[in-house]
């Protein structure tokens, strides 16, 4: 009834002339033909006293789904600001998560397609749950992808708050919004108690849906269920009184069992996706990064005291190509723009020397920790005093975190819970400090406190800060949470068994994590966290152990994988770059033919991503064989504008670019 009351009086009319309607609806449409703009009181007191039922076998009076509407533009309109939502208002429409969005972690996902998406149609969202044609029927299962930080509950939140405010999609009745964050907390659950808890204004336990108008169940962050979907074995139900297992009550909302008027929105990250069978989805979308005006208007909001300093920030993340990728991601642009507002801050105060410019992903996390430590945040005054007791409280605060952070990363757990923090000995009382709030977030949902990172990369600097630190005293391996294990001596032994893992791991969830255990060995980052979460020059005796483990990844391989290229990465941030700059300056010469080794071959596919000299056009005329070019063939894919001239290639390697050309990832667009 909320729902007819926003008709128009045209709209109304249009509705007299359409189908035949119950008797109660037609008495409603017929008043609404003859309205104004605004309902009469005649007309409220009519609806409030029908027994008209919509959708569900229990009355529905419009004082309850008021306080419905009301809730949701209480709960989901808190912090969205109109200007940075512009972004969420077109989706991209795609057929299905990429080969390498279901194999790759995120941030490699950014960094390999620069962040520019290999998609040319979009839908708006008003749209989202409409049917593409006059032929077709709205999606019941839709599922929207993006990778962590780039602003999926966001997007659930403009959605609901929009739609609550009667501004989008007036033809669905309900909106019940809920996050796996609070599903995670029940064990068991029937279709029914998931209704009265995504709407507990109006629903009582009891009921259960069914008419003809339609309802929108929400669920958001499938990458943060605790339980995989297991569609091959879940057990079929169909009563919607049963209580089963939550995650067999999901797969069988999914696949029509249960709930089977109900439309189906679910948002998670790309691999995590790929649990649901792709017969099942009807329609996936998936969220863009930011723009460059975009990205200016983020720093611009960030900064809005401060004009001067967004532009100077934003002037330092466009002169590094890899940082300005990664930047697409909201969440990492803010932890960028915060630690680099943070460095220009305090450039002056290192008058002495020249002051470091973070440049490597690890000296953009080190600025952003020494800021939460010292609790120099930009927003507001230094916090003048912070004792020495202060400041150590927060180191252990950070090392609890850490352990905590380091294994909940290997059981791919990404939200805890009260049991897990006081199961890893971490005071509740003072997760309300400045430091815990910018790195652990809190949401209390209607059964428990859930708590996460603030973004994913959080999360994994403080696990290699634990594994770091633990690894130069621990004698059993540290992937092992019970200890036992054969024994593990010494620093150099446990980075290998890290980098190992990493290699090892199909899901690659370990890289970002390797890369900043490989950054914690750089002379920079020493000097930045020493005294704070380092000891000054410790690194001295592993650094150059540490490169020999990683070059000894890069000779292995026949064809030259992602793992190789993050291999350069995790050398680059220990300030290793010899190789990289050998290939570099090869290139801006034309005179790679016959340098082209194993190595070498690693050493150019992490340029084709990072490199200035590749960003107009790849230029590889004159030094490819058909082994070298064998072994590049998946790293040219993301190369937009391809120079293959005077190679003397044969039809066995035309062969082999016919085969990328149709690969569903590839990017070329010229090819010379």
């Amino acid at each position: 009834l909320h729902r007819l009351e926003l008709l128009t009086a045209q709209e109304a009319a249009q509705v007299q002339a359409a189908s035949p309607l119950p008797e109660q609806v037609r008495a409603v449409v017929d008043v609404l033909a003859g309205k104004g703009s605004h309902m009469s009181q005649p007309l409220q007191s009519f609806i409030g006293n029908s027994s008209l039922q919509l959708h569900l076998h229990i009355p529905v009076y419009e004082p309850t789904v008021q306080k419905h509407l009301e809730s949701l533009q209480s709960s989901c309109g808190n912090g969205l600001e109109p200007g940075a939502l512009q972004r969420l208002t077109n989706l991209l429409l795609v057929e299905g998560p990429t080969d390498i969005q279901q194999k790759e972690h995120d941030i490699l996902q950014v960094e390999t397609t620069k962040g520019l998406p290999n998609v040319s149609k979009s839908i708006p969202l008003e749209k989202l749950f409409l049917p593409l044609s006059k032929v077709s029927i709205p999606p019941r299962i839709s599922v929207t992808i993006g990778v962590a930080g780039i602003g999926k509950s966001t997007l659930m939140k403009l959605f609901v708050c929009s739609w609550a405010k009667g501004e989008i999609n007036r033809d669905i009745t309900f909106v019940l919004p809920l996050t796996f964050r609070e599903l995670n907390t029940y064990e068991k659950l029937s279709a029914e108690r998931l209704l009265f808890l995504a709407f507990p204004h109006t629903i009582e336990p009891g009921c259960t849906l069914a008419g003809a108008t339609r309802t929108l169940l929400i669920l958001d962050g499938l990458d943060e269920f605790k339980t995989p979907l297991d569609f091959s074995n879940a057990v079929v139900c169909t009563d919607p009184k049963k209580e089963i297992q939550v995650d067999n009550l999901i797969t069988n909302i999914i696949r029509g069992n249960l709930l089977q008027e109900a439309s189906v929105w679910v948002t998670s990250r790309p691999a995590a996706a790929r649990q649901i069978p792709s017969g099942l989805v009807d329609r996936m979308t998936e969220i863009r990064g930011f723009r460059d005006a975009e990205m200016k208007d983020f720093l611009d909001h960030m900064f809005q005291d401060n004009r001067d300093l967004s532009s100077q920030v934003l002037q330092h993340i466009r002169a590094n190509r890899s940082l300005h990728v990664l930047c697409t991601i909201p969440g990492f642009c803010w932890i960028s723009g915060s630690s680099i507002a943070y460095f220009l801050k305090h450039s002056s105060d290192q008058s002495q020397e020249e002051p470091m410019v973070p440049r490597t992903l690890s000296e953009i996390y080190s600025y952003y920790f020494k800021m939460a430590l010292s609790g120099d945040w930009l927003e507001k005054l230094r916090e003048t005093f912070r004792t020495e007791q202060t400041v150590n409280t927060s180191k252990k605060l950070v090392g609890s975190l850490g352990r905590l952070a380091f294994y909940g990363l290997l059981r791919k757990k990404h939200v805890f819970y009260e049991q897990d923090m006081k199961a890893y000995g971490i005071d509740l009382s003072l997760l309300h400090s400045s430091l815990s709030t910018r790195l652990l977030l809190k949401e209390d949902t209607q059964a428990s406190t859930a708590y996460y990172f603030s973004h994913l990369t959080i999360q994994e600097f403080l696990a290699a800060l634990y594994y770091y630190t633990a690894a130069k005293r621990a004698i059993f391996d540290l992937f092992t949470e019970s200890g036992m294990s054969w024994p593990r001596l010494g620093f150099l032994s446990h980075f290998r068994s890290a980098v190992q893992r990493a290699l090892q791991a199909e899901d690659r969830q370990l890289d970002i994590f390797v890369r900043f255990l490989s950054g914690l060995l750089s002379p920079r980052v020493n000097k930045l966290l020493s005294g704070w979460l380092l000891v000054r020059d410790e690194h001295g005796g592993f650094r150059d152990q540490a490169v020999s483990v990683l070059q000894g990844c890069l000779n292995t391989e026949l064809a030259v994988s992602s793992r190789a290229v993050n291999a350069m990465r995790c050398l680059h941030e220990m300030q290793h770059t010899d190789t990289a700059k050998a290939v570099e300056e090869a290139m801006r010469s034309e005179s790679l033919a016959g340098m082209l080794t194993p190595m070498n071959c690693s050493a150019l596919a992490y340029l084709l991503q990072v490199s200035d000299v590749c960003l107009e056009e790849t230029n590889l005329s004159n030094c490819l064989t058909y082994n070298v070019c064998k072994s590049l063939l998946s790293q040219l894919l993301f190369c937009h504008n391809l120079r293959l001239d005077n190679n003397q290639f044969k039809d066995d390697v035309m062969e082999l670019l016919g085969s990328v050309l149709s690969v569903k990832d590839c990017q070329i667009q010229r090819l010379r």
